[in-house]
């Protein structure tokens, strides 16, 4: 196991760290469209990349074309229905994919509307859509208060899949606003897993707030272990962190 040592980068806002993300996949989407080839983005959901969303839809009325962009999200609730407030799915098509030009078949988002007698096949079909694709060349992620990422909560294993999980009660209290006043935070969600996210060429975290500082030291100074998910973007060699000074300020 090699500790690869994230590039971490502290910003003084929220919005420089959105805005230099944003520039990062303008580039890639820009270089492959030029090439003719595509681009294959891994997208996350809640508060952190929604400026990045907002950028790259100004950067799609500026002429940026996402028509040969492919996009694979990393988590969604289950079981929750595809226009729930509170969905990932509805999230993702208010915040980005109706504001640009991705086409309808290269969106993907775990369903997490499906029966429990098909969910192991579609998380199977997930895995195969990604590789089909040629890959995922940026993942973007969140760091969430136990130290998940996507919803592999403490106890993921590094050779986890797409699979069905049951969510920790820290994260189910974290994200309850979004449920109100629509009813409870689903028990159970569908997840890319960690050896789904460490197979993605690059890899871009955000991480803002004080409440935030004592989980990120441990992902980067902690040992590396299923105790805190992150702390296994230390193995791969191509992941940069950008993180305000209230997120880093217990960092040594």
């Amino acid at each position: 196991m090699i500790d690869h040592r994230p590039t971490l980068i502290r910003v003084e806002d929220r919005a420089q760290a959105e805005r230099e993300a944003a520039a990062t996949i303008t580039d890639l989407v820009r270089d492959r469209a030029q090439r003719g080839e595509s681009a294959v983005l891994g997208l996350a959901t809640g508060r952190s990349p929604i400026g990045i969303y907002d950028r790259l839809a100004s950067e799609h009325a500026r002429g940026l074309s996402f028509a040969n962009v492919t996009t694979f999200n990393l988590d969604e609730y289950w079981p929750i229905a595809l226009t729930h407030p509170a969905s990932f799915h509805r999230f993702m098509h208010e915040r980005f994919f109706d504001r640009v030009d991705l086409p309808r078949g290269r969106r993907h988002v775990p369903n997490g509307s499906l029966p429990e007698s098909e969910l192991a096949r579609h998380c199977a079909d997930y895995e195969a859509r990604i590789v089909a694709a040629g890959g995922i060349d940026l993942q973007l992620l969140g760091l969430g208060p136990n130290g998940h990422i996507g919803f592999n909560e403490p106890g993921s294993t590094r050779e986890s899949r797409t699979r069905r999980v049951v969510l920790d009660a820290s994260t189910r209290t974290a994200n309850a606003a979004a449920f109100a006043p629509h009813g409870e935070v689903p028990q159970q969600a569908l997840t890319m897993g960690i050896a789904t996210i460490l197979e993605a060429r690059r890899i871009v975290l955000l991480c803002f707030g004080a409440k935030k500082a004592q989980i990120l030291k441990a992902a980067l100074e902690g040992p590396i272990a299923s105790t805190v998910p992150a702390s296994f973007l230390r193995e791969h060699a191509n992941v940069t962190i950008y993180a305000d000074r209230d997120a880093t300020a217990l960092l040594r």
